[in-house]
């Protein structure tokens, strides 16, 4: 992609490497275009800081582990292709598919941050639609949203385009109780997804059948990895801009169970997720997974 020559600036700002503007030097000053020195502010993400403890996400490896509860849709094939960016394809088999995924999250960073429970847990929302990148079948991420900043700033260096929101989902334990369902055939699973004031999306899965994985992982995940230009003139222009694809090291499913759900979008201001109201909704599914993230692929 043409913009694909300026990505770096940004990037090596927020992983505290050299700060200059070698992508953007029409617009850089001739003082800053000089700048060799290293940053010696410390960190991976913003805040950079004295320590590099303060930013909002640390160094990769990331490992996550979770809880999963969503269902297969079709929207309309029109609104699917117009979601997509520039560089992927509607899925020419299945247009319009896609899934909706709530996921309870706990996170490590390498340093047993799960004993940290307002930092590891958070939940999130996200669209998977199928697509496709130069004849390889991919799932595209038009809108996510997550519960944590430090969630966020992580998915804002892979491209997943992830906003604030407020995510809940039924739990399940391991011991038997009528205030929690059975992670078996029967079992009843929902989840629901708001962001400023407003309901978004809403799900219910009851449990028929095992399954050996989530249907929504399936399929590579894709994401545009975006942030703009505020230079006068230079708005189109934007520093980052990149198709990236995801890399899920040591994928695993359990517990993983398919029956039949139900699965609403619907219509708040500022938002585009009603625009792919699901026509048709699929196979439910509840299921563990963990995996981790140390690299990206550039598309």
């Amino acid at each position: 992609m043409e913009n694909n020559l300026q990505r770096r600036t940004v990037l090596a700002a927020l992983a505290g490497g050299t700060v200059g503007l070698a992508g953007t030097a029409a617009t850089a000053s001739p003082a800053a275009a000089a700048v060799t020195d290293p940053e010696r502010l410390k960190g991976y993400t913003l805040p950079l800081s004295a320590r590099g403890v303060a930013n909002l996400a640390g160094k990769p490896p990331w490992h996550y582990v979770g809880d999963a509860v969503g269902a297969e849709f079709w929207t309309s094939p029109e609104a699917a292709a117009a979601s997509l960016p520039t560089g992927l394809d509607p899925d020419p088999v299945n247009p319009g598919h896609g899934y909706g995924v709530f996921i309870d999250w706990q996170f490590n960073g390498g340093t047993d941050d799960y004993l940290d429970p307002p930092y590891s847990q958070y939940s999130e929302f996200l669209v998977l639609l199928d697509a496709h990148w130069r004849g390889t079948p991919v799932a595209w991420c038009p809108f996510i949203w997550v519960d944590n900043d430090s969630s966020l700033a992580r998915g804002w260096v892979q491209g997943f385009p992830k906003k604030l929101g407020a995510i809940k989902q039924t739990r399940a334990f391991a011991v038997e109780s009528l205030a929690g369902p059975v992670v078996g055939k029967g079992g009843r699973f929902a989840a629901v997804l708001s962001a400023g004031g407003h309901g978004l999306a809403e799900t219910t899965v009851t449990l028929d059948r095992t399954a050996e994985r989530l249907p929504a992982l399936t399929r590579p995940i894709v994401n545009l990895r975006h942030f703009p230009q505020l230079a006068a003139g230079q708005h189109h222009r934007p520093p980052v801009h990149e198709l990236t694809m995801s890399v899920l090291d040591s994928l695993r499913m359990a517990n993983t169970w398919v029956g039949t759900g139900d699965l609403r979008f619907l219509p708040a201001p500022r938002e585009e997720l009603a625009d792919l109201a699901p026509l048709r909704v699929g196979v439910g599914f509840r299921g563990s997974l963990s995996y981790t993230v140390k690299d990206l692929r550039i598309l």
